[in-house]
């Protein structure tokens, strides 16, 4: 047994002398080390010798093949980093090419806008939430007490798909739905896309809008106010000129529209601010209590405040942009500034 490891041995490493290419020696490798190799057969014959040889035997063939595996594996190392030599010469890149400039996108205005708005509605504990665009007549006008045939819908320029289903034209179904689902105290906005059959310089039919509301016990006009102009002061600066007026909303009472002193005249008087110097930028008031009925929210005991801003109307002003249609021309002329 030990002159047959011997040879076998001094063949092996003569094979791997003459292995000139890696499946060379993975043949050799097969041959003495595979499962049917020549080290497998020597081993399956330790049965046949006497039980005072087996061991000894036994470990020579294992230190004849430990050492077998580690010629083996050294060589095919060698060939490995050969090859690998070989192809990064070949891939070698010319580094006194000029790079490649790769054009980056940047975040569209009205994008940005939105984000800044979310991110101070967040700081103030506002939630965030979302609604379908293809929305039910009752979630976008019946809950909010605008029952059918209701003259205000006429202000809305509905885009309807059929007369229950519609295009929404404002975020405030929002409002109704999670209030459907949620128990006060709520801070939520919801921000997205609306739909109306309007367009020129101040309007668009599709754009983006955020509904915010707020419902608790004790909730007043005066939190209302202060929510607002804190909004207003951080979005434009604490010098910005803030005015809010009475108005009427049928979602809200009492109400009241919120202007911004015009930033693209400066208060002068623009067509953008058809020369008032005042530009109105969000409508707002305490929720009716009708609409806190539809949710099943009892109004003796709680009171909320919502509002609805325009956000192509926002950046305008952030960026003294005078043509809404701007924003969606896509000329990169005009987003590039951006």
């Amino acid at each position: 047994m030990r002159e047959r490891l011997e040879n076998l041995q001094q063949e092996a490493l003569k094979e791997l002398e003459g292995s000139s290419t890696k499946e060379s020696v993975l043949q050799v490798k097969a041959k003495y080390l595979g499962r049917k190799g020549e080290i497998a057969s020597l081993l399956k014959e330790l049965g046949s010798l006497p039980p005072e040889e087996r061991k000894t035997a036994g470990e020579a063939i294992n230190l004849a093949k430990n050492r077998l595996e580690e010629d083996i594996e050294k060589l095919l190392k060698g060939f490995e980093d050969k090859e690998k030599a070989e192809k990064l010469s070949k891939e070698k890149v010319d580094i006194t090419l000029p790079g490649r400039t790769i054009s980056l996108g940047r975040a569209h205005p009205v994008s940005q806008v939105m984000a800044q708005i979310e991110e101070i509605f967040s700081g103030l504990g506002f939630d965030i939430a979302e609604g379908p665009e293809v929305e039910l007549d009752y979630y976008n006008f019946e809950a909010l007490n605008l029952p059918k045939n209701h003259p205000a819908r006429d202000m809305q320029d509905t885009f309807y798909i059929n007369d229950e289903v519609l295009l929404r034209t404002h975020t405030s179904p929002v409002q109704i739905r999670v209030m459907e689902n949620r128990k006060p105290p709520l801070r939520v906005i919801a921000p997205g896309t609306v739909y109306r059959r309007d367009s020129d310089i101040t309007h668009t039919p599709m754009f983006h809008q955020v509904e915010g509301f707020m419902v608790d016990k004790g909730v007043t006009f005066s939190n209302l106010k202060g929510i607002l102009t804190l909004f207003l002061h951080r979005l434009f600066g604490e010098n910005t000129a803030i005015r809010f007026r009475p108005s009427f909303f049928p979602f809200t009472e009492p109400s009241a529209e919120i202007d911004i002193r015009c930033v693209i005249c400066k208060g002068s008087g623009c067509r953008v601010c058809k020369g008032s110097g005042w530009l109105e930028i969000l409508g707002a008031g305490m929720i009716h209590p009708e609409v806190l009925k539809a949710v099943k929210y009892d109004p003796e005991e709680y009171t909320g405040f919502a509002f609805g801003l325009g956000i192509e109307r926002i950046a305008m002003l952030k960026f003294g942009i005078d043509d809404l249609r701007l924003f969606f021309e896509n000329d990169l002329r005009f987003l590039r500034q951006f």
